[in-house]
């Protein structure tokens, strides 16, 4: 006696359905977390930016004898970035442009609007 047997075998459309579900599901709750954590490293990244500027036009102030009217150049502070004279000057990573300001006045960030300053 014979049986038989059908050697067709994958899967259902509800059980590929439930897949694509869960996927979705699982994607709807990573991309928003993703963007957020990207903006938050950007923006720590400015402000160390920022700081790092700060850091380098005290110092440049105290070296040079000048006063806290002074406003230096982003060359002038080169030397005092830690990046040698042909080093780069940092940049924003979300394309915002840094303003130095004189040497009693924070440097800012063109993106101030949205954080990107240093804390008082």
């Amino acid at each position: 006696m014979r049986i038989n047997q059908s050697s067709k075998s994958g899967f259902t459309l509800v059980e590929i359905m439930i897949v694509v579900a869960i996927i979705g599901l699982l994607a709807a709750i990573a991309i928003p977390n993703f963007v957020r954590a990207r903006t938050t490293s950007q923006k720590n990244a400015c402000i160390n930016n920022l700081r790092q500027i700060d850091g380098a036009k005290q110092q440049w102030a105290l070296e040079q004898h000048k006063q806290s009217t002074a406003q230096p150049t982003s060359a002038s502070l080169m030397p005092y970035m830690g990046r040698g004279t042909t080093g780069s000057y940092p940049t924003c990573p979300a394309t915002g442009t840094y303003t130095i300001n004189t040497v009693a006045t924070a440097p800012t960030c063109s993106l101030s609007t949205v954080g990107h300053q240093l804390p008082p």
